[in-house]
């Protein structure tokens, strides 16, 4: 559980951080970003995959599609998922649509927490039910106030919903499983890099752009890498909810970049901030209980030895 959380929170912090990463790129448009995002990850994630243990799922998933070619078409369709979400999380902050895309994974959250909850049985605790009914209250009054969402907040909140039930379905939920995601996705990537007047020219006029773009790949593959790694080891409800911490940042972060939030849009964030710092003391009381616990133990065993020792000694 808690390897878990540590790559949820280095997942989150990662994604935040790279929201003001894109500003960098500025010399590109999102589908040139979003070409050589892909191609940039892929080896910096193998690698990633090397010190994880985990390149055998690659040639596991490959074996498995030899024995049953059915399994690409999946494969394919959850390329298509988590490729349109990464080309969007590249594509908001280039257009003013930040607060949108980061709206929808405000949302998320919750229809994780729906899926865990109907789909696999899965149970909150009394913090993880108050946490819910803040960030719904946040959502809903969205909602009421837009009268309607933007395809760029349902788009995130269901397709990356659609995108993790699926993966569990077909036993890809691993880093394996995005690996060939990305794999399958390269050709495209790679097109859309040809895309636009002179695109290798930009790298002349642009001499750190190279630089920019291995780094765009190593925070992707560590970002992507652990948020993949997160939704293996944690139930999908503490997952979904852990999530919250992402769009705090991703908002935080657009607000940086000069999007403004509008005195009618606070009753959506600030419960859904407050949602974020119940989750927080929730974690740290159950941090407080572990280490009551060890040192309520720990004393036993202390009065225990002494007691034997002068049974010993009598």
């Amino acid at each position: 559980m808690l390897k878990g959380i540590a790559y949820s929170v280095l997942a989150s912090v990662t994604f935040g951080i790279l929201y003001f990463y894109t500003q960098l790129l500025g010399a590109l448009d999102s589908e040139q970003t979003f070409g050589w995002r892909i191609i940039a990850t892929i080896p910096f994630l193998t690698l990633f995959m090397w010190f994880s243990g985990d390149l055998i799922h690659i040639k596991t998933i490959f074996n498995r599609i030899i024995a049953k070619p059915t399994l690409l078409v999946f494969l394919m369709i959850t390329s298509v998922l988590t490729s349109a979400q990464l080309w969007l999380f590249l594509w908001g902050p280039m257009h003013g649509r930040g607060l949108q895309v980061s709206l929808g994974y405000f949302l998320l959250p919750l229809v994780l927490v729906l899926a865990g909850s109907f789909l696999y049985g899965e149970r909150l605790s009394k913090f993880q039910y108050i946490a819910v009914l803040l960030a719904g209250f946040g959502v809903a009054h969205e909602i009421w106030r837009l009268g309607t969402i933007a395809w760029e907040t349902a788009f995130v909140a269901l397709g990356y919903a659609a995108y993790f039930i699926l993966r569990k379905k077909i036993q890809t939920d691993n880093l394996g499983g995005f690996w060939w995601d990305l794999f399958l996705i390269l050709p495209i990537a790679i097109f859309f890099t040809q895309t636009g007047e002179t695109p290798y020219l930009k790298f002349l006029e642009h001499p750190s752009l190279g630089v920019v773009v291995l780094g765009l790949g190593l925070l992707s593959a560590i970002g992507l890498g652990s948020y993949i790694l997160a939704s293996r080891y944690l139930p999908l409800i503490i997952f979904g909810l852990l999530g919250y911490l992402e769009p705090v940042l991703l908002a935080f972060a657009s607000l940086v970049l000069g999007e403004k939030i509008s005195s009618g849009e606070w009753l959506t964030y600030i419960p859904i901030w407050l949602a974020v710092l119940v989750l927080v003391i929730e974690g740290a009381w159950h941090l407080y209980q572990q280490r009551q616990r060890k040192q309520h133990l720990h004393l036993n065993v202390k009065q225990y030895s002494k007691r034997i020792n002068f049974d010993d000694q009598s």
